[in-house]
């Protein structure tokens, strides 16, 4: 592998580890060799690094395998999946994906990411649907705050939504950024 084919989204080995790169920034050091600044998240763990890796640096393409799984619930220390081809059930530690879960409701299918074939993480469709459980009213006039108000989606997550949205609106929400993007559907 090459310093250029570090991308977000794409999985390296350092180390002996592999990491999904979250975030990435090429940079030309004058006379020097490029760098890139990378967020890394480890595949394993589910912790989040900051790294400059630079041309010398060892780094290969992580074995990484990718199936399809749908969410069926969790507990304190993991959450359970079921594989969509054999109808297995397999659990993952709930530290690795713990920022991930409160986007999941049961019965979400994700992509689950397998490192020697040990499921170590997921990946959430980038925008789902859910249905706002709890909002204040908007009281017509208020926009000091910027036009916008906490809701309350269904697997108990807030998420910052335009003043027009109230109780019982569908709306899609960005998993990786947490944002909320459009409403759907009104009930």
């Amino acid at each position: 592998m090459d310093l250029g084919d570090i991308k977000d989204g794409r999985t390296i080995e350092l180390d002996g580890v592999a990491f999904l790169v979250v975030k990435s920034q090429h940079a030309k050091m004058g006379r020097g060799g490029g760098l890139v600044k990378a967020r890394l998240k480890n595949l394993k763990t589910g912790a989040t690094i900051e790294r400059n890796i630079k041309q010398g640096d060892s780094f290969t393409e992580a074995e990484v395998a990718r199936s399809k799984a749908t969410y069926l619930y969790a507990d304190p220390k993991e959450a359970t999946f079921m594989n969509q081809d054999d109808y297995e059930q397999f659990t993952i530690d709930r530290s690795a994906i713990e920022s991930q879960l409160k986007f999941l409701v049961e019965g979400t299918d994700v992509d689950v990411l397998y490192v020697s074939d040990e499921p170590v993480g997921i990946d959430l469709p980038v925008k789902l649907e859910y249905r706002v459980t709890d909002t204040p009213p908007s009281v017509k006039g208020n926009t000091v705050s910027g036009g916008s108000k906490q809701a309350k989606i269904e697997t108990g997550a807030t998420v910052s939504v335009p003043l027009f949205i109230k109780s019982g609106d569908i709306i899609r929400v960005n998993t990786q950024t947490g944002e909320y993007v459009e409403r759907a559907t009104s009930s």
